[in-house]
């Protein structure tokens, strides 16, 4: 029986074989991202967020399992109230990919980060996609967005990459045996032709063009009577003191 959603492909061996990957990576890039609130976007039968150690993390999304219903370009989340969104595979199995990550934009908090991941155009696995055109099997209904696409509809929305990975390397075979056979492949893969991987995890930063955090005045003034100088350098050891405990020289 063939799989109906993408969650039921990831319990197939080639699915298997790619969100063991990809859990890798969310679990790396979510990790030293802190704040107090992080949701997915999609896929509530499988936690992207389990290695982070925000306090408050939902999943939204359409499908039966997730905390809060909704579909994923009308999130129903105050506008700069998050500090990370993971999006894994949306936006490629939705005709509102664009929408999607500005509704993304518009919840994050300045600064704060967002971790997609996508099937690669430009691999092997794409391959098979391009064959499969009018296939409606997952994952080959999807539209693959190339990395330098998605990159450039980060950018116009103020992000700023980050951090990212290819990976799968393997051909897509349906069979596990296969898969093992060609391992040898990631290896290789990672050395020869990094960016024909079949998968890509990317992180990103919500950059806020002009905006300074203003300090109170207090602040300012200790942080003025604590700075420190450079006066000497020798022997590669630097030298400070204080800007208020230097004296003038007298002749």
């Amino acid at each position: 029986m063939l799989p109906a959603t993408l969650s039921e492909w990831f319990e197939t061996p080639g699915g298997r074989y790619v969100l063991a990957w990809e859990t890798a990576q969310f679990d790396s890039a979510v990790d030293d991202v802190f704040g107090f609130n992080a949701v997915q976007v999609g896929l509530p039968q499988i936690d992207f967020l389990r290695e982070n150690r925000i306090a408050f993390k939902a999943c939204i999304g359409p499908e039966a399992g997730a905390a809060l219903r909704a579909e994923p370009w009308k999130l129903p989340l105050a506008s700069q109230s998050i500090d990370l969104v993971v999006l894994p595979h949306i936006l490629e199995f939705s005709p509102h990919a664009h929408q999607i990550l500005r509704e993304a934009e518009r919840v994050l908090m300045p600064e704060g980060s967002i971790v997609i991941s996508g099937f690669n155009p430009l691999s092997l696995w794409g391959a098979k996609r391009a064959m499969m055109h009018r296939s409606s099997d997952y994952p080959w209904c999807g539209r693959f967005i190339g990395l330098l696409r998605l990159k450039d509809w980060l950018a116009l929305l103020g992000f700023e990459l980050n951090g990212g990975r290819f990976g799968c390397y393997v051909p897509p075979f349906a069979q596990a045996s296969w898969l093992e056979r060609f391992a040898f492949m990631e290896r290789a893969g990672d050395r020869w032709w990094p960016i024909a991987g079949g998968v890509y995890v990317v992180r990103a930063v919500k950059r806020c063009v002009g905006m300074r955090l203003i300090a109170p005045s207090w602040r300012e003034r200790l942080s003025k009577q604590a700075a420190l100088i450079q006066v000497a350098r020798k022997d590669n050891v630097i030298h400070v003191r204080r800007n208020h405990d230097r004296q003038p020289e007298h002749r």
